[in-house]
């Protein structure tokens, strides 16, 4: 049996730049979450999901939803990648939307990715746009730590991505 594989989705190039780095340090295949063959996976010990977050969501979720049933008996563990900067209580309330009945209990780990409204489709950009307008009307010292990093990177380019966020997912695998 194989030892690991990556199953990711990257919307704008951030998590396929943790997934390059994770596979580099593990050796583990990888495969984007609309390839992946379920019954190929069977053949792994462990299954990494990585995906950034959108709107609540952890994109390439659906695949592990799908198929839990199959891989319950394997290691899993989920990387999420958003613009943000780590916060407790918001990152608790991604893990209480998304990881429901059989993913409940699934270790979830961190990872701070990029922002380029370049890079963004139209709707992405818009959306963001009204949701940057919606919290200028706020008191700033009112700001949640996301608030605070959107407001800050308005008309910027950033990369906060690091490697040094794939510590703990490593320990885990490792352990």
């Amino acid at each position: 049996m194989k030892k690991g594989i990556i199953i990711y989705r990257s919307k704008y190039g951030a998590t396929k730049k943790y997934v390059d780095w994770l596979k580099e340090m593990t050796d583990f295949d990888c495969v984007e979450a609309s390839k992946v063959l379920v019954d190929d996976v069977a053949n792994y010990e462990m299954i990494v999901l990585c995906g950034g977050i959108y709107a609540s969501g952890i994109a390439g979720l659906s695949v592990l939803k799908k198929n839990i049933g199959r891989w319950k008996q394997k290691k899993i563990a989920i990387f999420c990648v958003g613009a943000s900067p780590y916060d407790e209580n918001a990152f608790g309330e991604i893990k209480k939307h998304n990881l429901k009945d059989d993913l409940k209990g699934i270790p979830v780990f961190y990872g701070r990715g990029a922002w380029d409204e370049a890079k963004m489709t139209w709707k992405d950009r818009t959306l963001c746009k009204i949701l940057q307008k919606s919290i200028a009307k706020k008191d700033p010292s009112t700001y949640e730590p996301w608030m605070q990093a959107l407001m800050c990177a308005v008309g910027q380019t950033c990369d906060w991505t690091d490697k040094k966020y794939l510590l703990p997912l490593m320990e885990y695998l490792q352990g």
